[in-house]
């Protein structure tokens, strides 16, 4: 398979000629409150983004990328000629790409309550002069997605070509389509769900409980006390890490081998995965904040759109008007293509127009970040399709 526009491979490494380059992220702040669903409100707040591309002459380019759970604003490029490791979605967007910046104004956010930049628990709170912590509003999706539209007032974009995310990235793209109907072409959700299952739940209170009982967590406030819950977060990174795979993938990376070809006897790590996992905890406890942890958790659990129209889904996207790409992976069980279904099946009742894959992926849920051939022709065929409707007015 070769990219539409460039006849390239579709999962091509990136490289200086289809990379989108050195990117420097911008800051937008707002000082109109934004009233939360909690019934809280940000009196003021700051965006951080990135942009690829060239916005168009009537604003009629530009795709919003939302990230999942412990995604940010550097979706794609580098931020010095020293970055070894380009933004998290490199492999989609650039020269060429499906997000192809030659014909698109790409933009991706870091969300409120984030830790890379937007206002968030680590942020001052003008109110005492100290980190918000822990005190920081609790945001629902619904919040994300108003902050978002503000963000494309700012910029000058009316309406979205397309509005594209994974997992909680998708369901900000739902949400979009309900909240703001008259203000994206298209929507692609991408392994996500139209809310989470009880098991997935269970899942998100286990990860917390790690957190919220480390001791050095003091209730949230572990900046006050030169502190923080390391071994909280490496827990909850690891669980969550778990959920992310399939078994077959783990099976197929790791299976059984030993760290050191012999076994220990003590509770040190023996086999490969323990180390893998370890590491990626050490790591992610290193950039990650806890409270932001807590609250994009939150966010996931109260997500369910449908409950303002009676649990129906089909009524509450009765209102959306935008085209949708729906795609599964079929190893993912966090996120089960039969989550996935429930969102076509409810679309093609409201009498939506929707297209659905369900990729065969050994990846697990994370492989709506790998650049997996159909996923990838997929994503560049609704968004080629989008634009051809466009320009043919």
């Amino acid at each position: 398979m070769s990219d539409i526009a460039t006849g390239q491979p579709a999962d091509m490494a990136t490289d200086g000629t289809h990379s989108v380059g050195i990117v420097t992220p911008k800051v937008e702040r707002f000082d109109e409150p934004l009233p939360l669903r909690s019934g809280r409100t940000l009196d003021s707040y700051e965006l951080i983004y990135e942009t690829y591309g060239t916005l168009n002459a009537d604003a009629s380019n530009a795709v919003l990328i939302c990230h999942a759970l412990s995604g940010h604003h550097h979706a794609a490029g580098y931020h010095s000629e020293d970055d070894t490791k380009p933004g998290w979605w490199d492999a989609c967007i650039g020269p060429g790409k499906a997000l192809d910046t030659n014909r698109y104004f790409v933009v991706s956010l870091n969300n409120l309550g984030g830790c890379h930049g937007s206002t968030g628990p680590q942020s001052i709170n003008p109110d005492t002069g100290r980190r918000w912590g822990p005190d920081f509003p609790v945001m629902a999706v619904r919040d994300w997605v108003k902050s978002q539209a503000r963000l494309a007032d700012r910029l000058g974009i009316e309406r979205w070509l397309a509005v594209v995310g994974g997992s909680l990235g998708g369901m900000q793209a739902l949400r979009w389509s309900i909240d703001y109907p008259e203000r994206l072409g298209g929507a692609a959700v991408i392994a996500s769900a139209p809310k989470l299952t009880a098991q997935n739940i269970a899942f998100n209170e286990v990860a917390r409980q790690a957190i919220i009982n480390d001791p050095g967590f003091h209730q949230g406030h572990y900046a006050d006390h030169d502190a923080y819950p390391k071994q909280g977060l490496m827990l909850a990174r690891m669980l969550g890490h778990i959920t992310y795979l399939s078994d077959a993938g783990m099976r197929d990376k790791f299976g059984r081998d030993l760290k050191t070809g012999t076994l220990s006897f003590d509770y040190d790590v023996d086999f490969q995965v323990e180390s893998y996992l370890r590491y990626q905890g050490e790591h992610f406890s290193s950039n990650f904040d806890a409270n932001t942890y807590l609250l994009m958790t939150k966010a996931l659990d109260y997500f369910d759109p449908a409950a303002d129209h009676g649990h129906d889904l089909a009524r509450c996207l009765a209102q959306a008007a935008a085209r949708f790409l729906v795609v599964s992976f079929s190893t993912d069980w966090r996120f089960a293509p039969e989550r996935s279904e429930e969102i076509v099946n409810a679309l093609i009742h409201a009498g939506k127009d929707v297209s659905y894959l369900q990729i065969d992926a050994p990846q697990g849920h994370d492989a709506f970040l790998f650049p997996i051939k159909p996923y990838v022709r997929a994503l560049s065929g609704f968004l080629e399709r989008l634009w051809q409707e466009r320009e043919a007015g």
